[in-house]
């Protein structure tokens, strides 16, 4: 016997021991906000993390501290 698919805006709970279909509400979009922020700020995080990875390489390392050299001796 196949069981129907539940429509999207209905959710199954279980309580006690008994199962409950209860109705929820899909325009509800509590959190969601937060949830941005974690995703932006994990972005921000890993891009940091490569920039560091990029920044301690030696080839990097020494064309800054060459910039900086010329920088110094020209004024």
């Amino acid at each position: 016997m196949l069981i129907p698919p539940l429509p999207s805006s209905f959710a199954l709970h279980f309580s006690r021991g008994r199962a409950a279909l209860r109705r929820i509400d899909l325009a509800d979009d509590t959190g969601a906000a937060t949830a941005e922020y974690a995703v932006v700020i994990m972005a921000g995080v890993a891009f940091a993390g490569v920039l560091v990875s990029i920044v301690r390489s030696g080839q990097v390392q020494a064309m800054l501290t060459d910039l900086v050299q010329k920088a110094l001796t020209v004024a």
